[in-house]
């Protein structure tokens, strides 16, 4: 196996059955890790907003252990615990995704095939360009 960048329409990547040994191959191959660079962006981004939302559905007379313990005749407090938790449930599932797909690249980057590894910098150039003005808080 080689362990330097190498220029080649040759690779396998992740898988046995996603074998590469044409240009046009290896040019789809480049355009899903690119692709699957900008979905990274955008989860990311997805979680920050779900961040931001859960924040302000959280009043701020509220302290962290009436979230997590809320007592007996709360007051109103059971729905903001609900929508709390549904904000955490959201932000886990998009962390899972999130780690799945980076550990994806990470593996794709170590085939250690150039093109590859520049698909996912251009994927992930592109999708961080085109995503972060969505992330306005506002």
């Amino acid at each position: 196996m080689q362990m330097t960048f190498f220029f080649s329409d040759t690779v396998v990547l992740l898988f046995d059955f996603w074998s590469v040994h044409t240009p046009t191959g290896l040019a789809l191959s480049v355009l899903v890790v690119a692709l699957l660079s900008v979905l990274y962006e955008v989860v990311k981004m997805g979680k920050a907003r779900v961040l931001h939302r859960a924040l302000l559905a959280v009043p701020r007379s509220l302290s962290h252990e009436e979230l997590l313990e809320p007592e007996e005749g709360d007051g109103g407090h059971g729905a903001t615990q609900g929508r709390w938790f549904q904000f955490h449930v959201a932000q886990t599932l998009l962390h899972v995704v999130q780690v799945v797909l980076g550990y994806a690249l990470m593996l794709a980057v170590m085939s250690y095939n150039a093109w590859v590894f520049l698909g996912v910098l251009v994927g992930s150039t592109v999708g961080y360009f085109v995503v972060y003005p969505l992330l306005r808080v506002g």
